[in-house]
């Protein structure tokens, strides 16, 4: 049974166990267990995670007092905003003020019901799962708007624009990203976009695979207000933004709903350009091996599976950690300006190269087959002459784009300091000259 076969076909397992027929009470159990239980406990310790990061990077120790290396440094801060007192300004709408929060919470958990964690691991297998992913992750953008608002705070209400107009403007790099993993898988499912990797390699070993990842992490950072993309709560810019008036565990959702975010993007580029949890590229083990058919073989394949997804993800959450440590705030006119000038061009140069690369490389009969013969083996290591094809000319499409696409903007950049410098160059009166 080839790979693809073998992760198409339903699991003996899941039948066995008639997941289908568990009492709906059982249901409700599991899911106040993973909300209300294993998500808040890993964006707590993804909390102390950063901290101790930041701290090392910074030549500090970070949280060390309570509990051995701090590790009981976010129950305390938990137990802080549950017990603290929430105040509500007298004319902020009391239903909207509360729904914000619930709103961001809802589409941060929505994300992961269609992220394929292993064989038959994915909550749900939509047919439509991208487009699932992009519907669920706009209501964070309403929430936030709804948050400012409903403060009946001036400076939480500009906050709140100014966060929408930047979520707004980075969505559709964001989504132009995913666009050459639809070409190539065929589907919106993620499933299946997980499978298509076990035939064709991660897509992320690709030039417009790679640029794809690095635009769609770039435009992730944004969405979920990572630094350097975090000016819709910048302190120093407008006071704390469209939660100024939140406090206690209300704005504890807030701070639950960004983390939950980070983990949620991090699964969703690990699902589409990472392989999700294949750990050799251009393989179908561990399902080649154990194979799914037996509930032992079933546990050992998803035990490899699930380990390999979640050290690709905490290599991505350990990334943004790392850009967040290391590179300032960008200021906001430049911020809207690298998404519209920058990102938006190259995401649809991408797409352009992803269907050269699909014609070179992943169609079952190129349009140059009889040229020069069928797609070598991957896995006997002889050189993929398609693949090297796909690469010359991807590559010569993206480069020439990418260096006109930097020349074009540093252009209007030198026009635009130009007229400012003599604008605001004083005027010598005719007398003087």
């Amino acid at each position: 049974m080839d790979a693809v076969t073998a992760w198409s076909l339903p699991l003996l397992w899941a039948q066995k166990s008639e997941l289908a027929e568990i009492p709906w009470i059982r249901w409700i159990l599991v899911l106040a267990i993973v909300f209300f239980g294993i998500f808040p406990g890993l964006v707590a310790y993804m909390v102390w995670a950063e901290r101790k990061i930041a701290a090392r990077f910074q030549d500090r120790i970070g949280p060390n007092r309570v509990g051995p290396l701090g590790l009981l440094q976010p129950i305390a801060d938990a137990i802080k905003l549950i017990t603290k007192e929430s105040i509500v300004p007298r004319e902020a709408d009391q239903w909207v003020h509360l729904l914000a929060p619930v709103l961001l919470l809802v589409s941060a958990f929505l994300v992961l019901a269609v992220i394929p964690f292993g064989v038959g691991l994915a909550p749900v297998n939509l047919p439509s799962g991208l487009l699932y992913l992009v519907a669920v992750a706009s209501i964070s953008t309403l929430g936030i708007f709804l948050a400012g608002w409903s403060s009946r705070n001036k400076y939480s209400l500009l906050g709140a624009m100014r966060a929408v107009a930047q979520l707004v403007s980075y969505e559709i790099p964001q989504v132009l990203s995913t666009v050459p993993v639809v070409l190539w898988a065929g589907s919106l499912s993620l499933v299946t976009i997980f499978e298509r990797q076990l035939e064709y390699g991660w897509f992320v070993f690709s030039p417009p695979g790679l640029l794809g990842f690095g635009l769609l992490t770039v435009a992730s950072i944004a969405e979920v207000n990572r630094t350097p993309f975090d000016l819709p709560e910048a302190e120093s810019e407008i006071i704390a933004g469209y939660h100024t008036e939140y406090s206690g565990m209300r704005f504890g959702l807030f701070f639950l709903a960004e983390y939950l975010s980070v983990f949620g993007v991090s699964c969703v580029a690990t699902a589409l350009y990472l392989g999700g949890g294949s750990p050799i590229p251009y393989s179908d083990f561990p399902a080649g091996v154990f194979g799914t058919a037996t509930n032992l073989s079933f546990v050992l394949t998803n035990a490899i599976m699930v380990g390999t997804f979640f050290v690709k993800v905490t290599l991505m959450i350990f990334l943004m950690f790392w850009i967040r440590v290391t590179i300032p705030r960008m200021r906001v006119d430049r911020m809207m300006n690298f998404a519209w000038k920058y990102m938006v061009p190259m995401s649809l140069v991408n797409i352009l190269a992803a269907a050269v690369w699909f014609e070179c490389v992943i169609r079952p009969r190129p349009f140059f087959a009889g040229m020069i013969g069928t797609r070598p083996a991957i896995l006997g290591w002889q050189l993929p002459l398609n693949s090297l094809i796909g690469w010359i000319l991807t590559l010569l499409i993206l480069v020439p784009s990418a260096m006109m696409v930097l020349a074009i903007n540093r252009q209007a950049r030198a026009d635009s300091l130009e007229v400012t410098t003599t604008l605001r160059s004083p005027r010598v009166p005719a007398a003087a000259r």
